[in-house]
């Protein structure tokens, strides 16, 4: 096997502590430079300003993105009361006047909590959002009106971890495709105060925590003296919060043809698990299906990994 050879079969997570100041396709490309693996994509946008947990697949892996993607975020985010600004954050032009704060902590809690649960968000006109094939941010810049619509997303949970007005650091727990700048500018609207986001740093993506991350910088450092490995997660854990279903050599010849292997009977239909070999590497991710026998459950292979053997 030779190098390109041994590099293709590599797959897993590279978790990234990210620098404020770069994109997340900043970061994406100096793993690739640094790897020299070509195939390499994140689940979920930083914005540049923004800094924190950056998880990149690399590999066959990268067909796991849109089930790593949808998974849940956590961030802190420090909001500046008594202004609104055009992009929602620091970077944009102010659009009113500066506002007296005149907020408690516990009124500004109590507009807070209202947040939390599942609400209908606009994205900021300034965002990657596509309208009819092109980027909002695009649109804006260039003095069109930009109509994006409502979606639903789901705020787990929001807590104050710093009271200094005019600045508040908050604990944001969200669904994927939340965006932080907006719930600043909505909170600063219903404050009657005016908000804008100055500060965010994703602390959690899924289930990789800051604990998981490597400074950006250390793993350049690791890429140029060729011990960058030590810091690859293996595939099978980027969805580590699944149930996992240990398949014996059989069944794992069975998935990797795509043919459906025997469920519990009480399995919830439609449920998903990791189908993992007994070496512990991914096999598949499967969902339950109802079998041929009343009441029988089957794993169906939506997306198959493994191929050696």
């Amino acid at each position: 096997m030779n190098s390109q050879d041994v590099k293709n079969a590599i797959s897993g997570v590279l978790v990234v502590d990210k620098p404020v100041g770069m994109t997340s396709h900043d970061v994406v490309q100096a793993i690739r430079n640094g790897t020299g693996i070509r195939r390499a994509g994140h689940t979920g946008t930083l914005d540049p300003r923004a800094s924190g947990v950056l998880v990149v697949l690399i590999g066959p892996a990268v067909r796991l993105s849109e089930f790593v993607s949808a998974s849940d975020k956590r961030y802190q985010a420090i909001i500046r009361l008594g202004n609104s600004t055009d992009t929602y954050d620091a970077d944009g032009k102010f659009t009113s006047q500066e506002m007296p704060v005149n907020v408690t902590e516990e009124e500004f809690e109590k507009v807070l909590k209202s947040f939390e649960g599942e609400i209908e968000q606009t994205p900021p006109q300034y965002s990657a959002v596509k309208v009819k094939g092109r980027k909002a941010y695009d649109m804006a810049r260039k003095g069109e009106e930009v109509e994006l619509e409502p979606r639903l997303i789901q705020v787990h949970h929001l807590e104050v971890l710093e009271w200094a007005p005019p600045e508040v650091v908050v604990d944001v727990h969200c669904s994927s495709g939340t965006y932080v700048r907006s719930l600043a500018n909505d909170l600063g609207e219903t404050l009657g105060t005016g908000a804008y986001l100055v500060g965010l740093r994703r602390t959690k993506s899924g289930r990789f925590t800051l604990r998981d991350a490597v400074p950006l910088r250390k793993l350049q450092e690791a890429f140029q003296s060729g011990n960058w490995y030590q810091y690859l997660i293996p595939a099978a854990e980027a969805l580590g919060d699944w149930e996992a279903i240990e398949l014996n050599p059989d069944e794992v010849e069975e998935v990797r043809h795509g043919h459906r292997v025997k469920a519990d009977p009480d399995t919830k239909l439609e449920s998903w698990v990791r189908g993992v070999s007994t070496q512990g590497e991914l096999v598949a991710l499967m969902q339950c299906l109802e079998g041929e026998e009343e009441g029988s459950r089957e794993w169906q292979p939506k997306k198959v990994f493994f191929q050696s053997g």
